[in-house]
């Protein structure tokens, strides 16, 4: 059978509850336990790494009794390992749960499987209500489960003829106000927002998100990456947040420590170093690349050395959109060799 009017109407409030937790190792879930009549008896979300899962607080609100034939509506498919906490399919057979409603099937090689072990027990299991929804509530923590890592926008702004800068080195600004504002919109998308030392020392940028002269709610997590000494006074400092700083130029490993450290969103922001540092390793899931009407020339182009030597090598991108802000330009792509990379797009920015 079908979801129900009081199933979806449960899962629409899931999500909604969902939200209340923190995005960072695990995924934000929310859960909403009917009665057999379809009222609401309890709800429940998931609030971090150790604390129990969205399923299970909310059965901890409700006796033995109120539990017997009642469904569980979940945002994404009750757990089957015993990590910090058991397997929350084991605790909805054991309440007496007879049907299970959830959005998503868990991606994880051991969570997964859920749904098989509730069906075993003579659990009803309705999969896929609002899928789409759940999707986009919690895509960063599929992507790093896919990905191994977390998810990777690499951003510039250029001018027509593809400089970040004039000879003299100046580049505020390229682009215009439009374009600016929507680049601070995406860094408040994002997890971390990564630059290297030669741009710390270079533009002593704040790292914020910002709306005109206000922060925004969310800040990203500032990261500098290099060897250079990042000066005492430096803007970044002074970030709402503690930055990250990373003496080294293994990317790999820095973006392994960041998913430690539950980053699933990191917004490259600059400079052309550090950027073609990204394409080159084969570490950039999506490319923001913001265009303006003007022309430049000189040396300092926006990107470097990425690897390609012929033009059999060059990095193919497919454009999933172009977007007009202002004067300027906005093309949002992702490597053509990266299958699923765009599903995870629009979502991250940086400084224009």
């Amino acid at each position: 059978m079908t979801a129900t009017a009081a199933e979806r109407a449960a899962m629409t409030h899931a999500l909604e509850i969902a939200r209340r937790g923190p995005r960072g190792l695990n995924p934000q879930v929310g859960a909403v336990i009917l009665s057999p009549a379809g009222d609401v008896l309890a709800e429940g979300w998931h609030r971090g790494a150790g604390t129990p899962h969205a399923e299970v607080d909310a059965l901890s609100q409700l006796a033995p009794e109120q539990l017997r034939g009642a469904t569980a509506v979940v945002t994404l498919e009750p757990c089957n390992h015993t990590g910090r906490t058991g397997p929350c399919a084991q605790a909805l057979i054991d309440a007496g749960v007879t049907r299970v409603v959830y959005a998503l099937d868990d991606p994880g090689a051991v969570s997964g499987g859920g749904a098989v072990r509730l069906r075993a027990a003579g659990v009803d299991v309705e999969s896929g209500e609002q899928a789409n929804a759940a999707h986009a509530l919690i895509d960063g923590w599929l992507t790093v489960q896919r990905l191994g890592r977390p998810h990777v926008t690499v951003k510039w702004a250029q001018s027509l003829d593809g400089r970040a800068a004039a000879a003299d080195g100046s580049s505020q600004w390229i682009t215009g106000p439009d374009a600016r504002a929507d680049v601070h919109r995406r860094r408040a998308a994002a997890d971390a927002i990564a630059v290297g030392t030669g741009t710390v020392v270079a533009d002593d940028p704040a790292l914020t998100a910002r709306d005109g002269d206000a922060l925004l709610p969310h800040q990203p997590i500032p990261v500098v990456i290099g060897t250079r000494a990042t000066p005492a006074d430096a803007a970044v400092r002074r970030h709402p947040h503690e930055p990250l700083f990373y003496p080294e130029h293994d990317l790999a490993a820095i973006l392994a420590d960041l998913r430690e450290r539950g980053v699933q969103r990191v917004f490259v922001e600059g400079g052309p170093t550090l950027a073609s540092a990204f394409l080159a390793a084969g570490l950039a899931d999506q490319v923001l690349a913001y265009v303006a009407p003007v022309l430049l020339g000189g040396p300092r182009t926006a990107l470097t050395d990425i690897g390609v030597t012929s033009i059999d090598e060059a990095r193919r991108l497919v454009v999933e959109e172009w977007l007009p802000l202002g004067a300027d330009l906005l093309a949002i792509a992702h490597p053509a060799d990266a299958p699923g990379a765009h599903e995870n797009s629009s979502r991250n920015e940086g400084d224009a």
